[in-house]
C-alpha cells in the first residue's frame, strides 16, 4: 500500500476537561475506511487531544504499511506546527510534536492540510464517542448531542451558582502603533500598526488559532484593531465583523499628547480626570460614557452570540470596562489594571446575569 488519507480530531469539554480523540484512515481515493482509532483521555486540553488523534492516525497508517500519508485536520495549530510554519512553545505540546514528527519520518512523505470541521465529520464523531467515555469516567454529565464537540464552552467555576452556557469573550488588545511607542493618548486617531505591532498581531493569531470553537471575530472600527483582528481571522478562517461600539475612548484635545503634556496643558482638569470617571477630557468622552457604551456592546454581543466563544479585538478602555462589568468592580479598576499591547484576557457572561473572568493580560504568545 502506497498512499493513504489520515483524518484526525480531538476535543475537550472544558479545555481542560473530559477529552478524547478520533482518527480514521482511508484509501487514497477516500472511498474505503481502512482503520479507525478512538480513545478517552481523561482530563486534558483540546490541543493535547488533537495531537493524540494525529499520533493515533499515523500509527494506524504505519501499521497498514502505507508509505505516504495525506493528513487532514481541522486544527490549524497542529497543521501549522507539523508543517514547520509555527513554532511549538507550549511544554505540553513539545513531546507530542516530537512523537508525531518521529512517526512521520517513518513514511516516505507526509502532507498536512487544514480542513473545515464539516469535512472532518468522521473523525469528529469518533472523538465525541471517546469524549462521552471520558465524561463517564470523570463523573461528568454527558452534554447534549447538539454540542458534543470541542467547541463547547467551559463549565462555570464551582463556586458560582449560574445556569446556561455563557458567552465567552476572548478580549485581545491591538498591537503596537507609533503613538503607543511614545506612550501617547491614542483614542479616535487612526495610526497603523508598527512592524513590531504586526508581529504582535501575528503572535496573537497563532495563539488564537489553537483555540477551538471560536464562532466570530468582532473588532473595533479603528484600523489598528482591524489589522490585529484580520491576522487572527485569517488564521481561523473567519471574517471580521466590525462593531462601532468597541472604539476607544475619545480623548478629545489630549489625543496624541503624552501623560505629562496633557497634565501640563490642563493641570486641574487632568488631575480630576485621573480620579473621577465622570470627568471628560476637553472635547472628549468620560469613562462613565464609555461604560454606558460598552454595556450596550456587551448586551448586543451576548444577544447575537449567546452561548458561543467569540474573539473581541479592541482597545484598553473597552477591555478594562468589560472586565470591570464581569467582576462587578468599582471604577478604580480602570486606573489600577494594566493591559499590555496584544494581551489576551477572557470574560464570560451568563444568560442568568452571572459572569466570571478567567484570564487577564496574558502575553505568553509574544
Amino acid at each position: 500500500m502506497s498512499r493513504v488519507v489520515v483524518e484526525a480530531d480531538g476535543g475537550s469539554r472544558g479545555n481542560p476537561g473530559p477529552a478524547g480523540y478520533g482518527a480514521v484512515v482511508f484509501d487514497a481515493a477516500r472511498g474505503t475506511v481502512l482503520a479507525e482509532r478512538k480513545e478517552s483521555l481523561g482530563i486534558v486540553t483540546n490541543n493535547v487531544a488533537e495531537y493524540r488523534g494525529l499520533i493515533a492516525g499515523l500509527e494506524a497508517a504505519a501499521e497498514l504499511g502505507a508509505s505516504e500519508a495525506d493528513v487532514r485536520m481541522d486544527s490549524k495549530l497542529v497543521v501549522e506546527q507539523m508543517s514547520g510554519r509555527w513554532k511549538v512553545k507550549h511544554p505540553d505540546m513539545i513531546p507530542l510534536h516530537r512523537q508525531a514528527s518521529g512517526l512521520a519520518r517513518q513514511f516516505d512523505g507526509v502532507t498536512y492540510t487544514w480542513i473545515p470541521r464539516a469535512e472532518n465529520s468522521h473523525a469528529d464523531r469518533l472523538a465525541n464517542e471517546a469524549m462521552d467515555g471520558a465524561a463517564g469516567v470523570s463523573g461528568a454529565e454527558p452534554e447534549p448531542a447538539a454540542v458534543q464537540s470541542d467547541e463547547t464552552t467551559p463549565a462555570a467555576p464551582g463556586w458560582m451558582d449560574t445556569t446556561g452556557a455563557p458567552t465567552r469573550m476572548l478580549l485581545l488588545r491591538h498591537g503596537q502603533t507609533p503613538l503607543s511607542v511614545d506612550r501617547r493618548y491614542s483614542g479616535r486617531g487612526n495610526p497603523a500598526l508598527t512592524e513590531l505591532g504586526l508581529a504582535q498581531a501575528n503572535g496573537a493569531a497563532r495563539r488564537i488559532a489553537g483555540t477551538s470553537g471560536i464562532a466570530a471575530v468582532v473588532s473595533s472600527p479603528l484600523g489598528r484593531a482591524q489589522q490585529t483582528a484580520s491576522a487572527a481571522a485569517t488564521a481561523l478562517g473567519l471574517p471580521v465583523t466590525v462593531h462601532e461600539g468597541l472604539t476607544e475612548t475619545d480623548f478629545g484635545e489630549w489625543e496624541g499628547l503624552t501623560f505629562r503634556e496633557a497634565a501640563e496643558r490642563d493641570p486641574e482638569l487632568h488631575r480630576k480626570w485621573l480620579s473621577d470617571t465622570s470627568v471628560c477630557p476637553p472635547s472628549g468622552e468620560s469613562f462613565d460614557e464609555v461604560r454606558e457604551r460598552i454595556l450596550k456592546v456587551r448586551d448586543d454581543l451576548t444577544a447575537t452570540y449567546g452561548g458561543s466563544t467569540i474573539l473581541v479585538v479592541t482597545h484598553v478602555t473597552p477591555i478594562k470596562t468589560l472586565l470591570q462589568l464581569a467582576l462587578e468592580a468599582g471604577p478604580s479598576l480602570l486606573f489600577r489594571l494594566h493591559l499590555d499591547l496584544a494581551s489576551l484576557s477572557i470574560a464570560e457572561f451568563y444568560p442568568d446575569g452571572g459572569s466570571s473572568v478567567r484570564l487577564v493580560n496574558d502575553t505568553s504568545h509574544l
